[in-house]
This record gives structure tokens, C-alpha cells and sequence, in this order.
């Protein structure tokens, strides 16, 4: 049986389980399940991305004349986490490095995932700790996958994504996953008229959003809030024939379509000090 904890304080309820510290239900106080909650189409919920976000061009990790094998979005969603603990309202989990990852990625690591309740918000924080002697290289992402559309009869296209401030910068896309490196104009301001057409050629990437907060909604339907601190990029993904919206903060994403050089040139990378670590944190508000 799969090792799981759920989190209730009356107004929301969250389940994670051990297996990638992942986030596998969300209910309002309603009791409304506003997670998805997978198909063989997509079957993850919330991923832990880490060591990468996105890909590395043909997976391949350079690192002192070496070369690793390191596939789209890291391990970390594939491995077992340890508790730390367990209560009502909260839970904390960590994955240390092993013989299995070091053969993926040659760095020592602790990575800590902690979710806590607070009257109609969830908050997840992510900690990564340096116990080398040299820098850590690391990118960390969210990717919360919640239902689209948010409730029955009501349209796709009748959902938005508003942002906080007016995201007037370029947008990336992906080439068989890494980035084109040719960004697009912004047409979205500071609403993104949601259509299962905008992810036709993949995600749509903000590499500099400057907007710390957006609202997922539609009319006469419950709404989502997420705020980030610590991520430097957004990532919006969906589908074909998937009725989920991703929004997802990431420090970090795929490698450019013209980078292949040693690991910790690549752009967009955490660069942690030794001895040192660095703090990311997601709140998912009911509203």
C-alpha cells in the first residue's frame, strides 16, 4: 500500500504521499477535489522536479570529464523520501543523496519538501542544503496540476489566469523539450485567456515574470491562488485531452537547444554554496 499522509484543519484537506514528497490530493472546504488526479494520459499530480527542470539536451549531465545520464526533470519525483514528521495540519520529508542518484548526478544533496496547512492556504516549502566542499548545482520546480475546467458544464476557454502585474516579456517554447532560444512577443498582459490551443507546440515559459502571485479561475466556480517566493521562472503546461492546467514556478528549465557544456555553466541553475542552502516556497490559497 502506498505510504501517504493527509493534512485537515476544517476548511482544507491535502494528502502527500512518500513516493516523490508529491502532493496527490487537494479539497476545499467544500470537499471539492481541485488536484488532478491522473489518467494514463498524464498520471502524476504535483511533481518535485529536481536536480533539472526540464531536459538536458540528449539527457546527458557534463561534470569534470565526465558525462551522466539525467532524464527530463530530474529523480526526485521518482524516489521515496523519508518523514521527518507527521501531524494534523503538516508534514515534512527528505531525500538524501545514494549510490542510485550519485550515478545520475555526482553531488552530494539534501532536499527537504514540507507542506503545512493555514486556514485556506496550503504551503509547501522546498529546502536544499550544500554538504559538499564545492558549489551545488541545482534547479528545483513546482508542478501542480489542478482540474480544467474547475467545475462541471463550464468551458475551457472561460478560464484565466490573472497575474499580478501585466506580464509584458518575451515567452519561450520548447523544441523536443529544450528551449528554442527564439522567444515569443507577450500578448497576455495581465490576463492570460486560458485554451487548450495555447499548448499546442508545449508549455508556455515567463523566464522573468515579474509577478509573484496569480489567480486560476472562472466565473461562478471556486477560484486558485498561488504566490512563490524563491522561483525565478513560470512554466503553464496542458495537454491534448487532459483535463488539467499546470502552474508551475521553477528555478531553472531546459537547456537551451545550442547549450552541451559542463553541468554548472548551464543558465538558470542554483549555484549553492558549500555548506550553505537555499529556501523555495508555494502557497496554493482556496478562494
Amino acid at each position: 500500500m502506498m505510504d501517504r499522509h493527509t493534512l485537515s484543519n476544517g476548511t482544507l484537506s491535502a494528502t502527500v504521499k512518500a513516493d516523490g514528497a508529491e502532493l496527490c490530493s487537494l479539497c476545499n472546504a467544500a470537499g471539492e477535489e481541485m488536484l488532478w488526479q491522473g489518467a494514463p494520459i498524464w498520471p502524476r499530480h504535483a511533481p518535485v522536479l529536481f536536480p533539472i527542470v526540464g531536459r538536458l539536451k540528449n539527457d546527458t549531465l557534463r561534470h569534470a570529464g565526465k558525462t551522466y545520464r539525467l532524464t527530463q526533470h530530474g529523480f526526485a519525483r521518482d524516489r521515496r523520501f523519508a518523514w521527518l514528521n507527521r501531524s494534523a495540519s503538516g508534514c515534512r520529508l527528505v531525500l538524501h543523496e545514494d549510490a542510485e542518484t550519485r550515478a545520475l548526478y555526482p553531488f552530494a544533496f539534501r532536499l527537504e519538501v514540507a507542506f503545512s496547512l493555514d486556514d485556506d492556504t496550503l504551503e509547501q516549502n522546498f529546502t536544499i542544503s550544500n554538504p559538499n566542499r564545492t558549489v551545488l548545482p541545482a534547479s528545483l520546480g513546482a508542478h501542480p496540476a489542478f482540474i480544467w475546467p474547475l467545475a462541471d458544464g463550464v468551458a475551457k476557454s472561460a478560464h484565466v489566469l490573472e497575474f499580478a502585474q501585466p506580464e509584458t516579456g518575451p515567452v519561450e517554447r520548447l523544441d523536443q523539450g529544450l528551449l528554442r532560444g527564439e522567444p515569443e512577443a507577450s500578448t497576455m498582459g495581465s490576463t492570460l485567456h486560458l485554451e487548450p490551443a495555447l499548448f499546442a507546440e508545449d508549455a508556455l515559459i515567463l523566464t522573468d515574470p515579474v509577478s509573484h502571485s496569480v489567480r486560476y479561475s472562472a466565473p461562478d466556480t471556486a477560484a486558485i491562488e498561488l504566490s512563490w517566493e524563491g522561483f525565478t521562472q513560470l512554466g503553464i503546461w496542458s495537454r491534448e485531452g487532459g483535463n488539467f492546467l499546470c502552474i508551475e514556478p521553477w528555478h531553472g528549465t531546459a537547456s537551451p537547444v545550442d547549450f552541451d557544456g559542463e553541468f554548472t555553466d548551464k543558465p538558470g541553475l542554483m549555484l549553492i554554496p558549500p555548506g550553505e542552502r537555499r529556501s523555495l516556497s508555494l502557497r496554493i490559497r482556496m478562494c
